[in-house]
């Protein structure tokens, strides 16, 4: 088998460099050169914006709520299940900034409100709270991959592909414990 080398070369100038544009000027897709774009307007329509704004809503709802079920176990099925909250848990965190980053830097503000947070007082209870918040979560984010397929958003589409394979863990993970109850 042939091995074929490559040979980077680095061009370096002295003397004056040749005038950049000005960061106010408009560039190619209506943005400015310095990547910031004019205050009021953004790169995905308002609805897509508020799906992910929801979505962050969403995941810090459940990042709380598992966390919460982590600290408060009581009990020995309790005590097999706690630290699969605890990670799950970190996991929507990491979710929910991701989210964040991509909504801020497609122009919107991300939340600081999570949802309502249903902690519940047995096993029972908690796994079917989490159950019905992931159930939820994998039907918005499936509708977050097919409005942002159709604005052309392909980044965001692929972010929400990788986040629904884990929520769709999730959801299994909390199905199948609440069966053995």
């Amino acid at each position: 088998m042939m091995q074929v080398e490559r040979l980077v070369v680095f061009e370096f100038r002295s003397g004056p460099q040749p005038e950049r544009r000005s960061a106010d000027r408009r560039h190619r897709g209506g943005w400015k050169a310095s990547g910031e774009l004019p205050k009021g307007v953004t790169m995905a329509s308002k609805k897509l914006l508020g799906m992910l704004n929801d979505a962050i809503a969403g995941e810090l709802q459940v990042s709380l709520q598992y966390m919460w079920q982590h600290v408060q176990w009581k009990g020995t099925k309790h005590f097999a299940v706690k630290d699969e909250f605890e990670k799950i848990g970190i996991e929507e965190m990491k979710h929910s900034e991701a989210i964040a980053e991509r909504l801020f830097y497609l122009g919107g503000i991300p939340t600081t409100k999570p949802e309502p947070i249903t902690v519940g007082s047995s096993l029972k209870e908690m796994l079917t709270a989490d159950v019905k918040a992931e159930e939820k979560t994998v039907k918005m984010y499936k509708e977050v991959i097919a409005l942002a397929t159709k604005e052309g958003d392909l980044t965001t589409a692929h972010l929400f592909t990788e986040i629904l394979a884990d929520e769709e863990g999730h959801h299994d993970t909390f199905q199948s414990l609440l069966e053995e109850i």
